[in-house]
């Protein structure tokens, strides 16, 4: 059956209204098509949207397809495919419970650490500064200036 004797004549259309004429033509074939590969019927559904929003912002891939309907089955196809890699994906990265999450150990440090870090710098320039002057200065051209026995 030509073009031209179909109930829609899809040469004289502009591309966006040749994508609502098509959809609105073929969404059950394209929402029955997608239903045969599993999706239940509001998935189903959700898929033939999102292949609409899709092709609303590139409407013009519809031009010069010999057929539009099998293009549309195929495409929402290929998205209800897409979605379930996508669940079957985030089903296995989001499958432990919280036990298991809390059992990974951190690659940084414990909260608590920069806390013990200031307490113990707190206590360790108390107790060079108890320190006589010479073994102060010392201590510090030594420690923090790394300077050898010599060269202090």
């Amino acid at each position: 059956m030509s073009n031209s004797s179909s109930p829609l004549v899809w040469d004289r259309v502009d591309s966006n209204d040749l994508l609502n004429r098509a959809m609105e033509a073929h969404y059950a074939d394209i929402t029955n098509a997608v239903r045969r590969r599993g999706h239940p019927r509001s998935t189903a559904r959700d898929v033939v949207h999102d292949l609409y929003v899709k092709l609303a912002a590139k409407p013009d891939v519809l031009q010069n397809k010999r057929s539009i309907k099998a293009f549309l089955c195929r495409a929402a196809i290929n998205l209800g495919l897409d979605r379930q890699r996508r669940e079957a994906k985030e089903a296995r990265l989001f499958s432990g419970s919280e036990r298991e999450a809390l059992s990974v150990a951190s690659a940084g440090p414990a909260p608590d650490f920069a806390l013990d870090v200031e307490a113990r710098v707190a206590i360790l320039r108390a107790a060079i500064a108890e320190l006589p002057e010479r073994r102060r200065v010392v201590f510090i051209l030594h420690r923090l200036h790394h300077l050898t026995p010599d060269q202090i």
